[in-house]
């Protein structure tokens, strides 16, 4: 067999460009030191303590790998050469897989935007913002907003999932579950989508607000889910503090596999051509085929390199941050580190956005960072007063994010000149959704957060239109 274009085998970092944050290329170096999935492992421990914790010491990537099933990242069948035990999904034609969650000019229906989790908006932002609403959920929100059909989703720590008007952040529904809700929602073909600390994960009519299904795990779910289309059949994908990456029937709620890790799965997973791609708190990047639930590769990045994020999946690359204190691009077909980004002390958190030439994203060293998407180069850095936990989204020529500090930031993706900020006084854990010039975001303060263009513009754009 020629092995030209096939995975085998544990291959180490070769020619891996590296950057610190002061634009000079650095070695590799490990120290060891706790990181919040280490905390999440202590009993007693919060969801907000093990997954929003301390990053603890300076640690790098070390004895990077691909652990890999024999089988081509370009060519691969989508069932069959996986495993042959495991049968593809019934009545289904699984070479009809495809992915479709588009994120239109009108919505932003999961978390980053899209299915590859780009955090790219489709409209710009204005060169001013102002407050145009708040909506009052009575405990903190670290839930990201989502916004479809003219209304915004989100979850809260009263245990429930809220919508309301997105014009006017008049309350249209609410719906308790048992526990908090600090996921963000899916919102697919009139269905939220959603998982609660209370480890169901939730089908809920958005129109209504009544429950459609619900779904059992083994613990609670923190990240989002993310959509894939396999035949016919509408399937949604979504990680579990199990260890457990779940996919379920989007219309009866059906368990069609579960893919077990060896830690926790914070974040969303990204889709890609019949693929989800995610990281856990084991350390390793997973590629599994969603019509069989079963690995399709692996990175493993060795060490305390726990993923907490979402990675974001565009041109054959993932683009993550983890505790080990770098931000990496990983070529997935070739199993390679591209280039890795070093912070001295913190870890990365903040999944990022991804344009043509640049990736922005925050850290946990108070800074949102932005550099070249080819090699990782520093374009430049903006400090705010704590940490960036929260994921920026890149609107035009613009980029918004919340911080730690308590405000909102818009800042010039070129430059990082700063053009506007808010003081919310209380934490921006939630990541912002940006529809049609409209920046939607949840605080620490209970507050759900519109802001848009000040009244003059928009009645100047009406009068346009």
């Amino acid at each position: 067999m020629d092995p030209s274009g096939w995975y085998g085998g544990r291959v180490g970092i070769r020619n891996v460009q590296r950057w610190n944050q002061g634009g000079a290329e650095v070695a590799v170096g490990h120290n060891s030191g706790p990181s919040a999935c280490d905390a999440g492992k202590q009993p007693g421990g919060s969801a907000r303590d093990s997954l929003l914790g301390s990053g603890g010491n300076a640690r790098a990537v070390q004895n990077v790998r691909m652990l890999m099933v024999m089988v081509p990242w370009v060519t691969l069948p989508l069932a069959g050469a996986i495993g042959a035990a495991a049968p593809a999904l019934a009545g289904v034609d699984p070479v009809a897989a495809s992915v479709e969650v588009p994120a239109s000019e009108e919505e932003w229906p999961l978390f980053r935007g899209d299915s590859h989790l780009s955090g790219i908006a489709s409209s710009a932002l204005p060169a001013d913002l102002e407050l145009s609403w708040t909506y009052d959920a009575g405990k903190a929100i670290t839930s990201s907003p989502v916004v479809a059909g003219g209304r915004v989703f989100f979850g809260a720590d009263d245990h429930a999932v809220h919508c309301a008007d997105a014009s006017s952040g008049e309350p249209v529904w609410k719906f308790m579950t048992e526990d908090l809700v600090e996921a963000p929602p899916l919102v697919l073909d009139g269905t939220v989508f959603i998982g609660s600390n209370d480890t169901f994960f939730y089908a809920i009519d958005a129109a209504t607000g009544e429950l459609r299904w619900k779904a059992p795990t083994m613990d609670k779910i923190l990240g989002g889910a993310n959509h894939v289309s396999v035949g016919e059949r509408s399937v949604v994908v979504v990680g579990s503090y199990d260890n457990r990456l779940y996919a379920f029937d989007a219309k009866t709620g059906e368990q069609l596999w579960a893919y077990e890790t060896d830690n926790y799965v914070n974040g969303t997973p990204a889709i890609d051509e019949g693929r989800a791609i995610f990281g856990g708190c084991d350390a390793i990047l997973h590629v599994v085929d969603v019509t069989v639930g079963k690995r399709a590769a692996a990175v493993e990045l060795g060490g305390d390199s726990h993923i907490a994020g979402s990675a974001a999946f565009l041109g054959g690359r993932a683009y993550f941050g983890h505790y080990g204190n770098q931000f990496v691009c990983v070529d997935v077909a070739k199993g390679e580190v591209v280039w890795a980004y070093d912070s001295p002390r913190q870890a990365f958190f903040s999944s990022p956005a991804i344009t043509d030439d640049l990736v922005v994203f925050g850290g946990r060293d108070r800074h949102l960072h932005c550099v070249r998407r080819e090699t990782g180069e520093p374009v430049w850095k903006f400090r705010t007063r704590r940490k960036v936990d929260g994921s920026p989204v890149v609107a035009g020529d613009a980029v918004v994010f919340g911080s730690d500090d308590g405000r909102m930031y818009m800042l010039g993706l070129q430059d990082g000149a700063q053009r506007w900020s808010y003081d919310i006084g209380e934490p921006v854990l939630s990541s912002p959704a940006v529809v049609n010039g409209r920046v939607y975001v949840g605080a620490n303060d209970g507050q759900l957060y519109c802001f848009a263009a000040p009244t003059a513009e928009l009645k100047d754009a009406e009068v346009d239109r």
